[in-house]
């Protein structure tokens, strides 16, 4: 949580007035001395109860991140501008609004008593996405300040959609494009990049709160965690070169739920839906003025669409703050997640196309899965050195483990890292201007261990699936990193911002591996060229609410350790990870009171030491590196709000994404691909979504996705055809009693019914007389419903009121 300065302890005051004395001297001299124990006593008392100093701090309901440049008016004291404190201090009779642009406005008064700090939660306008803080720790907390381009997902756009699967809201974001081949199978690319990777999403940095998702194989996995949970996503495209690490896509950042202080929360969701969907989610929140506390519990299962498809998970988050004074706060996080989920694999195109259902044929005869327990548990520490200087430091912890049969091979996988990441940041405030700093470091230790066994499933009857048999072989590896990073940001008169930033990178493999037949073993380490990393940026602000930005910033993408190993086992010490510099520029605009808002970004990413993955018979993997690609693109946001009053609230929006991503120069197995369109991203993309809320308790939503065609391998030969999307969905919701919601939905997803293909495997290869399976076919025409009933107690007096 970001927590700006600002926040001091007051305690109980009593300080009479000079004439006042004076006057009671006086009556004590003319003997008077019942009137003097009768005013001193109520003095007392009065200034007890309502003279006595509050520090209110102002954060974000969703996040906890501390707020700043609000205005806030009272009964006592005209209006203030607040800059760069989170705090202002009022009496205890008071009665204050608070503004913060992008919020809502909160009238607020404390209790009697009052308590001497009162955190106060202000809610964000989903309607004004680019005035939001975001929580992201970098400088620039407004996104309309940032010399990036970065895209909110709020809180009431993930609600609007299916709260089953990211890609419904993700692929809303301009530039970002998720495949699903099954819930448990996905791809997330950010312009372009990751999009030649078989499975897993790479190239980019993921993190739940201030914890990585992105393990030390450079793979982020972010399906995994209930998407119920989250509060919103932020997307930052392109290299940061600061404090993300510098994934060469972007940086994804899910915020998990939080309690908002003095509130009391709980609700149960039941949610049932096509092809066996059952879903339950149960969620309990405490807040006080010094802790907060949520826990959310989900259960997903489905058969699923094809064969071979059953999915279910179990997953439990559990979030939690504690603000022991006002100097320091601190964050606990907790997650974990079982899954079970069955594997249909892809299909070739007269499978895809005639029998979408069926799984691939010895995926389903082998009954193939993957088993998989994951967690992570982090504590951050945020501590206020001085109304200039702040530190925040996290400690975390992962593990997963996976038992996987696969037709080729049975896999056993377990994994456990323990990380730390500390920063420090500054602000020197000067005449018209003010100098940001932010400082610190990174590392990461994971340990990896496998064993493959041999899977007989042939040598037994059908319907019986994997067997396992002797061992293959093992392997345990360690894999550090580490990120030492600095940046700093330049404002002048509120209006130019500077940014510079640099990430120095270190990253080492190293392996023990075991032949399972003959005891054979041989230990290597390989060690990555340490990488700098750099980064300009500039924010202008044009007039009023536009701004103008760019940046050029460099970033890198490691291999992944299976990458690295040559077919027998050695790593490839030629092998270098992918960098690339980025050049952007874009504008930031809003209108009508931020009821019309604008975004247009144009970018080019140009990308070395290109990694090629070479499948071998048996379906491993190792990578060469074999080219350079370009990645030129045009992202175009509009959002409009159309009505926003009391009594109703309607909104529609559209995003266009043009990518020209090419091979600039790439040669594999003696094939020259020089001017062909990278594989696996689609050319183009489109999307248009409308949302309406009514006074009456009616909401609804709906979203049109259209994608381009994609290049299913190197050589161009074969595309998928292109595809739209209409999904959509509507709810009631009301109180049944004070304190207690309820909300109806049912919602629809492909209502026209189209064939298409959610996830390629991309340069499959067909082995013997088979065709390659470059294709997971699309769910069709799917519906959902679910009931949802929810509690709330709030302390109006000390949480504020919405007006």
């Amino acid at each position: 949580m970001d927590k700006m300065p600002g926040i001091q302890n007051y305690s109980y005051t009593f300080r009479p007035e000079h004439k006042t004395i004076q006057f009671l001297s006086d009556l004590h001299l003319k003997g008077r001395s019942l009137i003097i124990g009768c005013t001193l006593c109520y003095s007392l008392i009065f200034h007890t109860l309502f003279a006595q100093e509050v520090t209110v701090s102002v954060i974000d309901k969703e996040t906890g991140a501390s707020l700043s440049g609000f205005i806030f008016r009272s009964n006592t004291i005209d209006a203030e501008k607040v800059t760069f404190e989170n705090t202002f201090t009022i009496s205890g009779q008071d009665e204050v609004q608070v503004e913060v642009d992008g919020y809502a406005p909160v009238q607020f008064a404390p209790i009697s008593p009052p308590p001497s700090v009162v955190r106060l939660a202000m809610s964000p306008r989903p309607t004004v996405l680019d005035a939001t803080f975001i929580s992201a720790p970098i400088l620039e907390k407004r996104t309309q300040n940032t010399t990036q381009t970065v895209s909110v997902v709020s809180s009431e756009k993930l609600q609007s959609n299916n709260t089953l699967e990211y890609q419904y809201v993700l692929n809303q974001v301009p530039g970002v494009f998720m495949q699903s081949g099954t819930l448990n199978t996905n791809r997330i690319t950010i312009r372009g990049i990751g999009a030649r990777s078989p499975f897993s999403t790479t190239g980019i940095r993921a993190y739940f709160g201030d914890i990585p998702l992105t393990d030390g194989n450079g793979e982020s996995v972010i399906e995994d965690l209930e998407l119920a949970g989250l509060s919103r996503i932020e997307v930052y495209k392109g290299p940061a070169a600061s404090s993300f690490g510098v994934g060469l896509g972007g940086t994804l950042i899910l915020t998990p739920q939080r309690t908002a202080p003095n509130t009391i929360s709980g609700s149960v969701t039941g949610q049932l839906g096509s092809y066996g969907l059952a879903r339950t989610v149960v969620t309990g929140g405490i807040g006080s003025s010094k802790f907060q506390s949520r826990l959310v519990y989900a259960h997903t299962y489905q058969d699923g669409y094809r064969t071979n498809n059953e999915y279910d998970r179990n997953s439990v988050t559990l979030t939690s703050t504690w603000h022991p004074n006002p100097k320091n706060d601190i964050d606990f996080l907790f997650g974990y997640t079982d899954i079970k989920a069955f594997i249909p694999s892809s299909l070739d195109l007269d499978d895809a196309s005639n029998r979408p259902r069926q799984a691939a044929f010895v995926w389903g005869r082998s009954q193939a899965f993957e088993d998989v327990r994951y967690g992570l548990a982090g504590l951050t520490w945020n501590h206020q050195y001085s109304s200039s200087w702040k530190q925040l430091t996290s400690l975390y912890t992962t593990f997963r483990n996976n038992y996987e049969p696969r037709p080729f091979n049975i896999l056993e996988e377990e994994s456990y890292a323990l990380g730390g990441r500390s920063r420090v940041e500054g602000q020197f405030p000067f005449q018209n201007s003010e100098l940001l700093l932010n400082v610190g470091v990174e590392g990461f230790l994971e340990n990896y261990e496998n064993k493959t066994f041999e899977n007989l499933y042939e040598d037994f009857p059908l319907g019986t699936g994997s067997v396992q048999g002797s061992l293959l072989n093992t392997s345990d590896q360690q894999r550090y990193y580490y990120n030492a990073f600095a940046e700093s940001t330049f404002i002048h008169r509120d209006k130019t911002r500077v940014n510079l930033g640099i990430n120095i990178n270190s990253t080492t493999y190293e392996t023990i591996n075991t032949n399972g037949r003959d005891n054979s073993q041989f230990q290597q380490s390989y060690t990555f060229k340490t990488i700098i990393s750099p980064k300009l940026g500039f924010n202008y602000k044009l007039f009023g609410n536009a701004n103008l930005y760019g940046s050029v910033a460099h970033g890198f993408s490691p291999p992944t350790s299976d990458e690295t190993l040559l077919p027998e086992g050695r790593f490839n010490s030629d092998l270098q990870p992918e960098t690339g510099w980025n050049y952007e520029i874009g504008s930031r605009m809003a209108f009508f009171d931020s009821k019309l808002q604008a975004h247009l970004a144009l970018y080019s990413l140009q990308v070395q030491n290109l990694l090629v993955n070479r499948r071998t018979q048996d379906d491993a993997l190792f990578a060469i590196n074999a080219g350079k690609t370009q990645h030129n693109g045009i992202e175009a946001s509009l959002q409009h709000t159309l009505v926003e009053n009391e009594k109703r609230t309607w909104t529609i929006s559209g995003s266009l994404a043009w990518n020209d991503y090419s091979f600039s120069r790439f040669t594999d197995d003696g094939q020259t691909f020089n001017g062909n369109q990278i594989t696996g991203t689609p050319t183009e993309t489109a999307n248009v979504a409308t949302q309406l809320s009514l006074q009456s308790g009616w909401y609804g939503s709906m979203t049109l996705l259209h994608a381009g065609k994609i290049p299913v391998n190197d050589a161009n030969d074969d595309f998928t055809k292109p595809y739209q999307l209409l999904n959509a969905k509507i709810g009631y919701q009301t109180f049944l009693f004070t304190d207690f919601g309820i909300d109806m939905y049912l919602g629809a997803n492909n209502i026209s019914d189209v064939s298409y293909t959610s996830q390629v495997q991309v340069n499959a290869r067909g082995f013997g007389q088979n065709a390659p399976r470059f294709f997971y076919p699309g769910t069709p025409f799917a519906l959902y419903g679910g009931l949802r009933i929810s509690f709330t107690k709030e302390n109006k007096r000390n949480t504020g009121r919405t007006k």
